[in-house]
């Protein structure tokens, strides 16, 4: 197909405003999947897609599309993944697009994440689309809608297409919008290969499968190609489109979007964003936007049963193979035994590894509290990277540690903006800005760290605003704060599965919370077991579990008093000696229970 008739767009949207519904009205229109195809959210493969009506994984699909202008055009459809943990692969599928269509909700308007995606489109210079969805429903309210595109976004009202992906309304005026509006792929410099690779896949067959966008020149079977930011050569082995299953061709040329299969074994022998060219004929620079993608979340990830440790270290391989973005190294604690320190780009991504875990590979696993990657200055000049609190160094040796901060964009009625104010406050946050939306909603911009919204922020955001608050955040530097680990001791011994990194003004209210747990989980002993929080050698927050106490006197019948008196004091000495040399052992069941609390 020429380049004049091929149309290359995505689709950008808050979660649940109806992109992947809208993708497959666009599909069954144009008749690229049968009837005996049809099914709903075609393009998620995952149970996990389908369960959470969210999209994970990126996938394309190329249409054909007969016009009224009597032309048939080529459209290829980069879907992205909506969550702000994957926003670095949702800005390498726009980068291989012209225009994007972006989907607002009749009756929720523009929200949160509507914004954060429409700045990435914006970056790349793309040709927007305004789709009003689910016109059908009975609380749309269109004139607000309009008012919110013209306000917020800055884009008329008039260059708005009415639609119900779900009714299939307005679904070839939008077909005709993106032949008429989006520009046709510009004409390459020179016949050079370079293609973008926005996406990859592991297939247990035929290894690595990379999506890519061809800028200019053409790949087919046999073909030798590199990359910019991986040291080998390879050999391509196929070459074909998405329809929306992998159908072969006998080539790609400038302008199309689909696969291609090389000699490649692992998932890190290609990185997203990456430029693919000729081996014989390079092209001289790379496509600009590439980035290496680093975790910004950490946790420990232990299985249940010791046993299963070789299970489990089959099963995260297996994943990072199909997920590059998921790092894991081995770690062994004294407490859990043998498992795996996860790196994960944030709290969503992180949830979607231990379900797949638990769901594919039938896993019982458990993971440690979620922490974040610090910058430590030490005193002899030296910088150093901490991940797992376990590995902090000495406060003494420690001049300054800085903690990662992001933006936080949330939409929210302004009714609640009292309490989402307070919320932000009591998580170390600071506003910046305060705007009005409409006269219902406002948006408030703010900057927090980012441990602080890792656990319960979002959910208390939700419950706060009764549903109605949106959240999405971009992350923001770094920034020096008072930092510091604090351990919780056990009959005086630390225990590295409780070790964590917290504020120092919220050390002991959260170091008691912590010892009351364990207080609960704990069986007690035969002597007093004391659960100490400290910070370096100081203590503060406790909590103690009595001592089981046997009844020494019961065999005394009656008689002088000291006979009593000499059985406890024997008994004192026995307790004291034993709470000398005694170890609490604490079951597996205590750590489950306490970090599935947490």
């Amino acid at each position: 197909m020429s380049l004049e008739l091929t149309r290359n767009f995505s689709i950008i949207a808050h979660i649940d405003h109806g992109k992947t519904t809208l993708s497959d009205r666009l599909l069954e229109f144009t008749q690229t999947i049968s009837e005996r195809e049809k099914q709903d959210q075609l393009l998620d493969a995952m149970d996990l897609e389908r369960e959470r009506g969210i999209t994970i994984k990126s996938h394309p699909v190329s249409m054909y599309y007969p016009a009224k202008d009597g032309k048939t055009y080529q459209l290829n459809l980069l879907d992205t993944p909506g969550h702000v943990d994957f926003s670095y692969e949702v800005s390498r599928s726009l980068a291989a697009c012209e225009g994007a269509l972006l989907i607002v909700d009749a009756a929720q308007g523009v929200e949160a994440q509507t914004l954060a995606n429409l700045h990435l489109a914006n970056e790349q210079e793309l040709t927007i689309i305004p789709v009003i969805n689910k016109i059908d429903l009975p609380s749309a309210d269109l004139p607000k809608v309009h008012k919110q595109l013209e306000d917020i976004v800055c884009i008329p009202a008039e260059e708005a297409i009415p639609a119900s992906a779900k009714n299939g309304i307005g679904i070839e005026d939008i077909l005709e919008a993106i032949v008429e509006r989006i520009p046709a792929p510009v004409q390459p410099e020179d016949n050079k290969l370079r293609a973008s690779v926005f996406d990859s896949v592991y297939d247990n067959f035929r290894g690595v499968v990379s999506y890519v966008r061809v800028i200019s020149g053409s790949m087919r079977r046999g073909t030798k190609i590199k990359f910019f930011h991986t040291p080998n050569n390879y050999e391509i082995k196929e070459v074909g489109v998405f329809t929306p299953a992998m159908t072969k061709r006998d080539e790609l040329v400038a302008g199309d979007v689909g696969y291609v299969i090389a000699n490649m074994k692992s998932a890190s022998d290609v990185k997203i964003g990456d430029t693919m060219t000729e081996s014989s004929n390079p092209c001289s620079d790379p496509l600009p936007g590439f980035k290496e993608i680093q975790p910004m979340v950490f946790a420990g990830i232990y299985p249940v049963d010791t046993s299963d440790f070789e299970a489990l270290k089959a099963a995260v391989a297996k994943l990072q193979i199909n997920d590059a973005a998921f790092s894991f190294m081995a770690e062994s604690s004294a407490a859990l035994g043998f498992g795996f320190r996860c790196g994960f780009l944030g709290l969503l991504h992180m949830e979607i590894i231990q379900e797949r875990l638990r769901r594919e590979f039938n896993m019982d696993i458990i993971s440690t509290y979620p922490s974040v990657i610090y910058e430590v200055s030490l005193t002899n000049g030296e910088e150093i990277i901490v991940d797992n609190p376990c590995m902090l160094p000495d406060s003494q040796a420690i001049q300054e540690i800085r903690e990662p901060m992001v933006r936080v964009y949330i939409m929210t009625p302004g009714d609640y903006i009292g309490d989402l104010m307070k919320l932000v406050m009591d998580k170390r946050g600071e506003m910046e800005n305060t705007e009005t939306i409409d006269d219902l909603r406002v948006m408030l911009t703010c900057n927090l760290p980012l441990s602080e919204i890792l656990v319960d922020f979002n959910d208390r955001l939700k419950s706060m605003t009764r549903g109605y608050g949106s959240m999405d955040y971009e992350h923001n530097g770094y920034r020096a704060a008072k930092m510091v680990k604090m351990d919780m001791l056990i009959a005086g011994e630390p225990v590295d599965a409780f070790a964590t990194i917290v504020h120092r003004d919220k050390a002991e209210s959260y170091g008691r919370k912590l010892a009351t747990r364990l207080k609960e989980v704990i069986p007690q002993q035969l002597f007093v077991v004391a659960i100490q929080a400290a910070i370096g050698g100081k203590i503060i927050a406790r909590e103690s579990i009595s001592a089981m106490r046997k009844n020494v006197t019961a065999k005394c019948y009656g008689g002088d008093i000291s006979r009593k008196r000499k059985l406890l004091e024997k008994q004192k000495k026995g307790k004291a000696k034993m709470k000398a040399i005694g170890k609490v052992n604490i079951p597996q069941d205590a750590f489950i229970r306490v970090l599935k609390n947490d």
